[in-house]
């Protein structure tokens, strides 16, 4: 079992997600602890990107503060590097392919495992040329986590089979970002991924509300919150980590209450 695998054993884990650089490139790492005192299983970083398709208005925001900051690849990854044997839950990026292939397959995925980063998730990457890229992951000791959404359909089985770290469930049809329902079936879903793989399914995009954690962790293995996290860094800027803090432990303790 993989490091990002066992953050679920005898839990319901949380995964909390913020941009790496926003609203500073010092900043990060001081998040990144705060988030793991607060009790999150699994950090999710996102690397900035000049065009992230998968996000909302919040995430592609905090995109923009991040490179207007100066956060570059290598910078975030001599934070990390810095933050080494200090953090102890895993670390997964999340990316979109073209930084990757311009920093090179290799040299990309060995940075990530000098690093400490356990996973990473491309939400561009098709299931068709996985491939390309898991060769590199394998090397390296990466796991590639895939996402897998409700119009998946007949490609759960493919895309679940591959699975490695945790499946990332899309709550529903869109982009990243707040929603006041989720409008997926989850368990329907949850069910239909757990019919081909033992993996932990963890479920984001949209969840950001205590009782929407607890619902969904009836179900799943864990929540994935992202637009949340990075609305509080939005608002708070350089003073966010206690707002972090509070905000993780509250969604913490409604999961541990199912």
């Amino acid at each position: 079992m993989s490091k990002i695998s066992e953050a679920f054993r005898d839990r319901k884990a949380f995964v909390a997600y913020l941009m790496a650089g926003d609203p500073a490139p010092d900043k990060t790492g001081e998040f990144i602890r705060a988030l793991e005192k607060a009790g999150a299983d699994i950090i999710e970083i996102g690397i900035p990107f000049s065009d992230p398709i998968a996000e909302g208005e919040v995430i592609q925001a905090a995109n923009l503060r991040a490179l207007a900051s100066g956060a570059t690849l290598d910078g975030v990854f001599g934070t990390l590097r810095s933050l080494k044997g200090e953090i102890s839950v895993p670390l997964a990026f999340m990316t979109y392919l073209n930084p990757i292939l311009q920093y090179g397959y290799d040299a990309f995925f060995a940075r990530c495992a000098d690093c400490g980063v356990s996973g990473v998730i491309i939400p561009d990457l098709p299931l068709e040329e996985r491939d390309e890229v898991a060769g590199f992951t394998a090397v390296h000791g990466v796991d590639l986590i895939p996402l897998i959404a409700p119009t998946s359909a007949e490609r759960v089985a493919r895309i679940a089979r591959a699975a490695e770290g945790y499946v990332y469930l899309v709550s529903s049809l869109g982009v990243t970002g707040a929603r006041r329902a989720i409008t997926g079936d989850i368990p329907r879903l949850v069910a239909n991924i757990r019919a081909y793989t033992d993996i932990p399914v963890a479920v984001g995009f949209g969840v950001h509300r205590p009782e929407q954690a607890a619902e969904l962790s009836r179900d799943a293995d864990g929540v994935i919150v992202g637009s949340a996290i990075v609305s509080i860094i939005a608002e708070y800027g350089r003073d966010a980590a206690p707002l972090l803090e509070s905000y993780v432990r509250r969604m913490k303790a409604a999961m541990r209450s199912e």
